[in-house]
């Protein structure tokens, strides 16, 4: 049987450096094993890999994340401006922002509100702009329509029926109309929508959590660990100045900056199956796989290996230049997610460098959690200079191991 999810253990070293800072301009840290490490947070790494060269030259275009309806209305002005009118634009966001578009009640249209686009922010979200273009084109197709006699006639009634003081106005009644109607129209897109929604990988990824009626909740299929350092770490302070060329003596600026350096655990599991149902590629979670769905889903993942061992986050790189590449990388196909990070609960101590060490304890760990559990796993590995254990498939270049993803974990022959 086909295994479910690949586990992407990585070891880097970086030389000095500062890549992801906190509140106060100090290296991000964590306590593991009662020793302070340094912390890249997951947060850091996903976007460095979703913003990078590589990602857009193989994997396209991202998500828009935002939470300003104002500049949204702004971007997607630019780009759908020979296709939609500014009203339809605004319309679409302000119905894609909502809770709930067709509850009758105080959280349902008000057209005698005269809050603007501009004005409202909601929590930040990826919009996918082949997405939204559709819902436009739904809003564009409803307005163009108009309301059916039937629809203005239960628009009437409800405003009739309406009992006490507060009573609403009949707008708003025929509001709520033109609401469900889009509501039927996207119920009716359902399959285009799902298509839109996989043209953005990054969502496939990293999945969406609703805040409205309209935007659909995607469960992420690509988990990302906080990458830590597999030793204890003291961080070092550099005392530095920026000179002042026009001044005789002294600087224009002066200030610290925390740094250190480190060999670095990243860990990632994919979701094979997710992925594939947040692609459109099968119609639920408990689908049969098909062939074609199954290389598309490899050759995504093998992808995200490529950018695991060779993106980093930019912070403070103009200072440090830490673009160090990984020193090894180990994969493996199972049937859960498997992270290995205990194998640095007790920190590794410099023989002579913290990179050789870390990369033993690795391999010492996978083993006794491999043969004590009994996993069925193949495992492969790429590792400049260091042994492969004895039952994993030993890849000489990252594009061997990467050729091995794409083959569900087979040697490929050459």
């Amino acid at each position: 049987m086909e295994k479910n999810f690949i586990n992407y253990h990585v070891l880097i070293s970086h030389s000095p450096s500062c890549l992801n800072r906190d509140d106060m301009n100090m290296q991000k840290s964590a306590i593991f094993g009662g020793k302070r490490r340094v912390r890249i947070s997951s947060q850091s790494l996903k976007r460095a890999m979703r913003k990078s060269d590589y990602y857009k030259d193989n994997l396209g275009e991202t998500s828009i994340r935002s939470c300003d309806l104002g500049l949204l209305k702004d971007e997607f002005m630019q780009q759908y401006k020979d296709e939609f009118d500014e009203p339809i634009i605004k319309e679409a966001l302000e119905r894609f922002s909502k809770t709930k578009a067709v509850e009758e009640d105080e959280d349902a249209i008000d057209v005698e509100k005269t809050e603007t686009t501009s004005d409202k922010k909601i929590a930040v979200a990826p919009w996918i702009k082949d997405e939204f273009k559709i819902i436009c084109q739904i809003v564009k197709e409803a307005r163009g329509e108009g309301l059916s006699p039937e629809e203005e006639e239960k628009a009437n009634q409800a405003f009739q029926k309406q009992k006490g003081k507060k009573k609403r106005p009949s707008e708003h009644f025929l509001e709520i109309a033109f609401a469900k109607k889009i509501d039927k129209k996207l119920e009716a897109s359902k399959i285009a929508l799902i298509k839109a929604i996989s043209s953005a990988i990054d969502v496939a990824f990293s999945g969406r959590m609703a805040t409205s009626g309209l935007m659909t909740t995607i469960d992420g299929s690509f988990a990302v660990a906080h990458v830590i350092t597999t030793h204890s770490v003291d961080g070092d302070i550099d005392w530095f100045t920026a000179v002042d060329d026009l001044q005789e003596q002294g600087s224009g600026h002066l200030d610290t900056q925390e740094f250190s350096s480190g060999v670095f655990y990243r860990y990632a599991s994919l979701n094979l199956r997710q992925l594939q149902l947040n692609l459109g590629l099968i119609p639920n979670i408990k689908s049969i796989e098909t062939p074609e769905g199954r290389k598309e889903a490899l050759n995504i993942a093998a992808h995200v290996l490529h950018m695991m061992t060779t993106v980093v986050p930019s912070a403070k790189q103009h200072s440090f230049a830490a673009h160090n590449l990984a020193d090894f990388a180990f994969v493996s196909f199972a049937d859960i997610p498997i992270s290995l990070a205990n194998a640095f609960e007790e920190p590794v101590k410099a023989s002579p460098g913290f990179i050789k060490p870390s990369v033993k304890a690795f391999h010492g760990y996978w083993e006794n959690v491999h043969n004590g559990y009994g996993l069925d796993e193949h495992c492969a590995q790429f590792a400049l200079g260091h042994d492969t254990p004895q039952g994993v498939v030993k890849a000489e270049t990252l594009e061997k191991l990467k050729a091995w993803v794409k083959a569900d974990g087979n040697i490929v022959k050459e």
